[in-house]
């Protein structure tokens, strides 16, 4: 069969909607037909009501689980029966399990009616407006995959520096410098989550980042649980409003062999001007190469008294590191200087709230 579950999968699903479709109506449902042909294809069943208003032909399209991404095929098949001359009036649904909140706007959007295993039902015709509003059921078989580790946190670290442009996979797999697979893994979840959207198709299929402000949340959220190898250092600095340039400086004798950046407070006061002082500098630093790092700088061991802080990082957390004009060295991504000021410290919520709105713009 064409459709995604056979009749007798679906049949307490279909007998639910029929009932709660009368008992909201006062129709009747005369007769059912499986796969009936249309122009574009076969409709999964298709209803012949009784309606105080007359006689409505209801050609419906089932599936499982749909995203705003499984309804074009759905409209595809039911705008083909829709098109076919008939004297009835015709009343298209889909009904599914699932239904996500993006996938029921769609739908109306394209004056298709459904009904899912939560209860809601809608219909909008003529005269007849059904509109029962349920919370979504989710499926408990369903797979979701960690976005915020390895490869795939460097595809979500370039989809928010893209900053809502629509890119290809390709594209995202060289911003990210990761594989087409790991790009199409990270999309499809994101897709399943309603963060992205999508235009076009095959080689022309592009997609951008539509609710950044859920997924840098979301990734706020795994950023707060990581454990990371961070050692307590000091830097003799005997002007603290020079910390920053004078470790950049040091740092920069590293050249090439290892990567480093600035980050948390000190970084994002200079970026996004906020605190009066800064004590303590943080970096990341390419993993196993902490100890190296602290001999070219000058640091000693402390466990009191530290100013700065070496992290061992790698992977997205040194993607789009960058300069800053009127400062030596390099700076860590904006993203991570934020992750970075929710640690819960002094007043860097403060600035973490005044960096996301002036400098990240989420």
């Amino acid at each position: 069969m064409r459709y995604e579950i056979s009749e007798h999968d679906q049949l307490p699903l279909i007998e639910s909607f029929v009932e709660s479709f009368q008992r909201a109506t006062g129709a009747k449902v005369l007769d059912r037909k499986y796969e009936v042909p249309c122009h574009d294809g076969n409709v999964d069943l298709l209803l012949k009501i009784a309606t105080p208003s007359g006689t409505w032909e209801m050609p419906i399209e089932l599936k499982r689980v749909v995203y705003p991404r499984d309804v074009r095929q759905a409209v595809w098949v039911l705008d083909g029966y829709r098109s076919a001359p008939t004297d009835n009036a015709i009343v298209p649904m889909l009904l599914a399990e699932q239904l996500s909140y993006g996938a029921r706007e769609e739908l109306i959007r394209r004056g298709i009616g459904f009904y899912d295993a939560s209860g809601s039902l809608y219909l909008h015709h003529d005269k007849w407006l059904v509109n029962i509003d349920r919370k979504p059921k989710t499926s408990p078989k369903q797979r979701t995959i960690s976005l915020f580790t390895g490869s795939r946190e460097m595809v979500i670290h370039a989809l928010l520096q893209s900053k809502g442009d629509w890119l290809t996979g390709l594209a995202l797999s060289e911003l990210s410098k990761t594989s087409s697979f790991t790009v199409s893994t990270v999309l499809q979840e994101l897709e399943r989550l309603e963060w992205v959207e999508s235009e076009g198709k095959g080689r022309q299929l592009r997609r951008r980042l539509s609710k950044p402000g859920d997924l840098l949340d979301a990734w706020v959220e795994a950023w707060q649980k990581r454990k990371e190898n961070k050692t307590k250092w000091y830097f003799f600095c005997p002007k603290p409003g020079q910390l920053l340039n004078q470790i950049s400086y040091r740092a920069e004798a590293a050249g090439y062999d290892i990567e480093w950046a600035i980050t948390g407070a000190i970084a994002a006061n200079a970026i996004s001007p906020l605190l009066t002082q800064t004590n303590t500098a943080e970096l990341q630093v390419t993993p196993g190469r902490i100890e190296e790092m602290a001999h070219i700088i000058g640091l000693k061991p402390a466990e009191k008294g530290t100013n700065v802080v070496l992290i061992e990082r790698s992977g997205s957390s040194m993607l789009f590191r960058q300069r800053l004009e009127g400062y030596e060295g390099w700076f860590a991504s904006p993203f991570v200087q934020y992750l970075d000021l929710l640690d819960g410290r002094g007043r860097n919520a403060e600035l973490a709230a005044q960096f996301r709105q002036d400098i990240l713009k989420v």
